[in-house]
């Protein structure tokens, strides 16, 4: 999944729990009814602090002092939810998308965008990228690429089966829609667009790149399975066109740790924690080691 289908429901959520917490003598009202008890908004806020507080404070905090020194506009806001409606193929499977990954409505989507941006703002602040490196990128990666769509199983047994079909006329959409495993692309047809050298796992990308226009690939292995590919089209790109993509590309790798910038930007905010129970909690968490975390792809 991409970068931006993490959920932000738990955030949104809590933030909106505190400002009515904190709207005063509402504290009392009963957010549920019944003939067992009822609950009031101060229990349920009580409850969500003792087990996500910390958690949701730490986001607030990170992002009030990412405000404070970087500016994220609508426009780039727009210009990222764009490219998502347009990599998902349409308007109904953006809302699918959204859906699955437990966000309400497209401007919950916005506030992550704008989150993440931030964070890609602070951690590549100052990083420079020469014409040369991302010439060097693109013609690696980007010069050419395939679109292609695959037909991915399990085993040997039901990948022969799919290419006997194949063989008697069977149309490949229907059959990825039938068979594929790959909940990506299955919805689809097995259509995976167009992509460049990397993006694949080697002996998908192998076979990918040596097929003709609207041929179909014998069985290919990999980790995942047995996957039958078919190129659907190809194209050679202009580096002008894909500059703006590559830079960003090669700035994300020579990004700097968010959370030392965070470190240093909290510092320099002189934040402090008057809730004392919060407070204990970030600092006991702070003190565990972390876990190293997978780059993002």
């Amino acid at each position: 999944m991409k970068k931006w289908m993490l959920s932000v429901g738990l955030t949104a959520g809590l933030i909106s729990l505190s400002a009515c917490n904190n709207a005063g003598g509402a504290d009392s009202e009963a957010i549920v009814e019944s003939k067992a008890g009822d609950i009031t908004k101060e229990q349920f806020y009580n409850k969500m602090k003792e087990q996500y507080g910390d958690q949701v404070l730490n986001q607030m905090i990170d992002e009030m002092v990412l405000e404070d020194k970087y500016k994220v506009t609508d426009k780039e806001i727009e210009k990222e939810t764009d490219k998502i409606k347009e990599e998902l193929g349409g308007e109904e499977a953006f809302k699918q998308a959204l859906e699955q990954n437990g966000l309400s409505d497209e401007k919950q989507l916005k506030e992550r965008i704008k989150s993440m941006l931030l964070n890609e703002k602070a951690a590549t602040e100052g990083v420079k990228i020469s014409e040369d490196e991302m010439k060097k990128t693109f013609d690696e990666k980007y010069k050419t690429e395939v679109k292609a769509s695959h037909i991915l199983v399990d085993d040997e047994k039901t990948a022969k089966e799919v290419q006997k079909k194949l063989k008697e006329g069977g149309d490949f959409a229907k059959l990825a829609e039938e068979y594929s495993k790959d909940p990506g692309s299955k919805s689809k047809g097995g259509d995976l667009g167009f992509f460049g050298k990397g993006a694949m796992v080697p002996e998908f990308e192998k076979v990918a790149f040596t097929l003709d226009k609207g041929e179909t690939s014998d069985l290919v292995k990999s980790d995942y399975g047995v996957h039958i590919i078919k190129v659907t089209d190809k194209r050679e790109n202009k580096f002008e066109d894909k500059k703006e993509q590559i830079e960003q590309e090669l700035k994300q790798q020579k990004a700097k740790p968010i959370t030392e910038i965070l470190e240093n930007l909290r510092k320099k905010a002189d934040v402090k924690v008057n809730d004392k129970e919060l407070k204990e909690k970030m600092e006991k968490k702070a003190e565990q080691p972390q876990t190293p975390q997978m780059p993002q792809q």
